[in-house]
């Protein structure tokens, strides 16, 4: 990682609340090359408080962007960080229109040459809810955190209290929505592509759950306006140096592809493959890796003349597919950040629960760069169940490595905007795809479908399942083989920031808690998942500010009962300011179960200013499962 310090030009930073029609102010931070000339703006929308939370990440970007002749303006969502207004719903139609009018003030300002362009990663990149437990919990904790008294003044606790009173639990409106209706459309960019006219560089990893964004963008977006890059990262932005790597100069990177469209300079980002792309080699499971085998390579194309589907047909007539209910907890991370424990560990243990088929790798390797499709032959005696399909990566000694995976709710085989039961002892086909993925395949290897009916706590099981019959005659995976090629034009600088904020981080000597530990009570039959998701413990800011931040997350089932399904994160989260004795602090309590016919959340709020309790509410719901 290299430090920049020195940039074509100087910068300055202010933070301005910028004006909604309604009135309504949000809170933005910019900044803004020294120069006379107006300049193009770049935005980053996200509800997660600039002035704590992202601030250390925002400092490595914004400034750079600046100090390279942008404005770049980092904004909070309205109810959310020091903006105004009451907190809504994920993408709401209220925060999507707050974002068009944050747009058309930032094109109107003087400094401003008209022309706005965009980034952001996660909520500020994202179209859908996912992980649903995890994040709908850890977006309680985030939204009832106040506005600092440092940036709003005194109306500080009148404005946290009123924004509280505003809160609901966003597991009630997930839950309630458990096909793709209206609700989770209305946000998604596949429901019309042709809707988009901005030139976009759509970016994800190969270990990052939105990395199927980037090939549908690509593959469906005008060709003239779009290009895609896919490397080996987690979900963090690609020049942060966190495992896995190699990381990239991700912010020239981005500057070519402002200058090219915001600067009508000719930087060659047009002339770059449609689709730049890692390959990763063969690798032995672990949790974390520093630093990936594998190279890059372009495709021209989407789909790509480099590749062809093969098909591998399953062997062995019909087999019976009823795996433990605690299938899955070699999972992962389903949001990987970085963080030592994140990744699948060996899958052998996992395959053990599964019915899996194998082909051989013999005198070549076999690359792949896509999603993986399977067509299974499955007869069931019940309404309702799932099918997981995992591909591992089997050297020699046996070791399994996770390559990638798909489910589906087979109540949804027809469309996942319908649910139909399954007929009782009906046969049917049902296709489904696998995450993308770009992997090499070795000789003397063997790739290994893995198919399963559960997989906790990923997947939440369905009341009733009993497995299902596979019949492999007539089931097979289709893999996107790609014709192997050499790339040697794809280079990246190396990654660069600017300085950063100087955030430190106490030295403590409590022992941390295991990031993820699997707990087997042998008498009961019971599985427990402890997470610690390691969201960042305690931070002084250099402006005074003490943030901390503590969660678990508690995932516990008994092997043989899909109705034991239980899930709890607790959350802390404690902003202090010695030097003005500000002591605000929030406890939530999250939990979900479920029985045959509903899903029961409950979910507690604690907020103290000091230690005086300003807000305490307790959510409990029953919520039909109407699909699964």
């Amino acid at each position: 990682m290299h430090i920049r310090t020195r940039f074509p030009y100087d910068t300055t930073h202010e933070d301005v609340r910028i004006p909604l029609p309604d009135g309504t102010r949000l809170y933005a931070r910019i900044w803004r090359p020294v120069t006379d000339e107006p300049v193009p703006a770049l935005l980053e929308y996200l509800p997660y408080r600039l002035s704590d939370w992202t601030a250390p990440r925002d400092w490595q970007r914004h400034p750079w962007y600046a100090g390279h002749g942008y404005a770049s303006v980092r904004v909070d969502v309205r109810g959310h960080g020091n903006s105004e207004g009451m907190p809504g719903d994920e993408y709401d139609a209220t925060e999507l229109a707050d974002g068009v009018a944050v747009i058309h003030w930032l094109a109107e300002q003087e400094w401003c040459s008209g022309r706005v362009g965009m980034f952001g990663i996660s909520w500020g990149g994202s179209v859908l809810a996912v992980d649903m437990h995890a994040r709908a919990a850890t977006m309680l904790a985030f939204v009832c955190r106040p506005p600092d008294p440092a940036h709003v003044g005194e109306g500080w606790k009148d404005m946290w209290c009123d924004r509280l009173e505003a809160v609901e639990p966003f597991i009630h409106a997930w839950l309630a929505h458990r096909t793709r209706d209206d609700y989770w459309k209305h946000g998604s960019v596949c429901e019309d592509y042709s809707a988009v006219r901005a030139n976009v560089l759509a970016v994800g990893g190969w270990h990052d759950p939105y990395r199927d964004t980037v090939l549908r963008l690509v593959e469906h977006l005008d060709p003239a306006k779009v290009r895609g890059l896919i490397g080996p990262w987690s979900h963090q932005y690609p020049d942060r140096g966190l495992p896995p790597g190699p990381s990239i100069g991700f912010l020239q990177e981005t500057l070519r592809w402002w200058d090219q469209h915001l600067k009508d300079r000719d930087t060659g980002v047009m002339s770059e493959p449609l689709l730049r792309s890692w390959i990763s080699e063969s690798h032995r499971p672990a949790t974390v890796y520093e630093t990936l085998p594998g190279r890059w390579v372009g495709d021209t194309g989407r789909p790509s003349e480099n590749i062809t589907p093969v098909t591998y047909a399953l062997r062995g007539g019909p087999q019976t597919v009823d795996s433990p209910q605690h299938t899955g907890l070699d999972a992962g991370r389903f949001l990987p950040f970085g963080n030592d424990a994140d990744l699948p560990p060996d899958q052998r243990d996992e395959d053990a629960k599964s019915v899996f088929f194998e082909f051989p790798v013999e005198d070549s390797p076999i690359e792949i760069l896509g999603r993986p499709r399977v067509r299974l032959r499955i007869r069931m005696d019940v309404p309702r169940g799932q099918a997981i399909a995992r591909l591992c990566d089997v050297a020699p000694d046996g070791a399994s490595t996770l390559v990638t995976r798909g489910v589906l709710n087979l109540s949804a085989r027809h469309g996942r905007d319908r649910s139909d039961d399954w007929p009782a002892g009906a046969t049917e086909d049902v296709v489904f795809e696998l995450n993308g993925i770009g992997h090499t395949f070795p000789p003397g290897h063997r790739i290994r479908l893995a198919v399963s009916s559960s997989y906790w706590p990923w997947i939440w099981p369905q009341a009733g399942s009993a497995g299902f019959t596979l019949d492999a005659d007539g089931s097979f995976v289709e893999l996107p083989v790609r014709r192997r090629t050499e790339d040697p034009s794809i280079r990246f600088e190396q990654a660069e920031q600017s300085e950063p904020l100087g955030v430190v981080h106490p030295v403590t000597l409590d022992e941390p808690r295991p990031e993820r530990l699997v707990v087997r009570d042998v008498a009961k039959g019971e599985w427990r998942l402890e997470v610690d998701p390691r969201y960042g413990g305690t931070r002084v800011h250099p402006d005074g500010l003490e943030f901390t931040e503590d969660a678990v997350e508690t995932y516990t089932i008994q092997e043989n009962d899909p109705l034991s399904a239980r899930t709890r994160s607790d959350w802390t989260i404690r902003l202090h300011r010695p030097e003005t004795a500000w002591d605000a602090r929030i406890e939530t309590r999250s939990e979900i179960s479920a029985d045959a016919t509903d899903f029961i959340t409950s979910d507690e709020v604690v907020c103290k200013d000091g230690d005086e309790i300003v807000f305490h509410r307790t959510w409990e719901r029953r919520i039909p499962r109407t699909a699964g």
